[in-house]
């Protein structure tokens, strides 16, 4: 079985509500004031997690010219402009801890990890690109803490490896399912993947990292088994980068954390007849009843007994069956409900 992971005081896993991380990511483009903003608007609907991104540019990549599919810039460029300082993050984390909510970020980087390491986070948040990058997971690993490892462009095999990692320094980890393609449609998400790592990797808490256009998938993986529900976030679709196509705003997290809530708290459980369904069961069961007056002595029949609201006589449209062609022990007035003892 999965074991629970905890992430600061939140406890992640079987058994606990999903819990919705709001990847900033790169969003804030730098911009510190629109990184709060995006923090204060993640507050404000009732988000637990945060997530920002670690780039120190020369410790995680050569200088290139290659253009992602979502953005119209170098990636070099790109993360160029979007790169916070080590103070800067310790800043965004103690503003997200003091709205009480966890502050996540991921590395890109040896360097980086070491700084978040220094910053004192409660777990590291892996993305699908470094999900087979083994050396940078066995530097993470050591220090003990949770890994939530996202594993896009991977697959069973380069994950297992990635995990053996994780299980060598017995860490507590999470897998999320993702397909990295933005934006993913609908047809790409593969929820059933999500039981495939349940199968493949039994200890491990499942989540989903989403990059459809909508919160619908992330819903749907809920009903599915996950415990994790990351997606890309924005305080404004309006403004420029290249994730922001694929962010939720504050409205759609919102409705993802009581949407996600609604659906963990309807699984679960058997068929059968609840005890607060009585009072609907007066009303609503049918129970057998004469049509018209019946006297004493006659046999019941199709004419002159049927099932008629509400639930409250003695012999329910379930019995109807057995007492036809019985005989009425007694006088029967139209309309009355039938009771056991005025039948023979």
């Amino acid at each position: 079985m999965p074991q629970r992971i905890v992430l600061g005081r939140r406890e992640v896993g079987p058994g606990c509500m999903p819990l919705v991380i709001a990847e900033v990511g790169i969003n804030h483009a730098g911009d510190m004031h629109k990184a709060k903003q995006m923090i204060d608007a993640a507050a404000a609907a009732g988000c637990e997690c945060v997530k920002f991104q670690t780039h120190i540019l020369e410790e995680e990549m050569i200088p290139n010219d290659v253009i992602p599919g979502n953005a119209a810039e170098s990636i070099w460029e790109l993360i160029s402009r979007c790169t916070l300082t080590a103070d800067e993050e310790r800043e965004l984390k103690a503003y997200t801890e003091a709205k009480n909510m966890l502050f996540l970020s991921t590395p890109f980087s040896r360097a980086a990890a070491v700084r978040l390491h220094g910053l004192g986070v409660a777990a590291f948040k892996i993305g699908s690109g470094e999900c087979n990058n083994y050396p940078l997971l066995e530097h993470i690993a050591e220090y003990g803490k949770p890994v939530l490892l996202s594993t896009g462009m991977n697959d069973l095999d380069s994950i297992s490896r990635a995990v053996d990692i994780l299980r060598k320094y017995e860490v507590p980890f999470a897998l999320l399912h993702c397909t990295s393609v933005y934006p993913t449609p609908y047809r790409m998400v593969r929820l059933g993947a999500l039981a495939e790592l349940q199968r493949a990797f039994p200890d491990a808490v499942i989540g989903l990292s989403d990059h459809s256009p909508s919160i619908y998938p992330c819903l749907g993986a809920v009903a599915l088994g996950a415990s994790i529900l990351e997606r890309h976030f924005t305080a404004d679709k309006s403004w420029p980068g290249p994730d922001i196509p694929v962010s939720m705003d504050p409205l759609e997290l919102r409705q993802l954390i009581a949407g996600s809530r609604a659906i963990y708290e309807a699984l679960g459980g058997s068929k059968g007849i609840l005890e607060e369904e009585l009072p609907t069961i007066r009303f609503a069961y049918a129970c057998v009843v004469a049509i018209r007056d019946i006297a004493r002595g006659e046999e019941l029949t199709r004419e002159n007994i049927w099932v008629k609201r509400p639930g409250t006589g003695e012999i329910k449209a379930g019995d109807y069956e057995k007492i036809l062609g019985k005989i009425a022990a007694v006088a029967i007035k139209k309309n009355e409900q039938l009771r056991w003892r005025y039948i023979r």
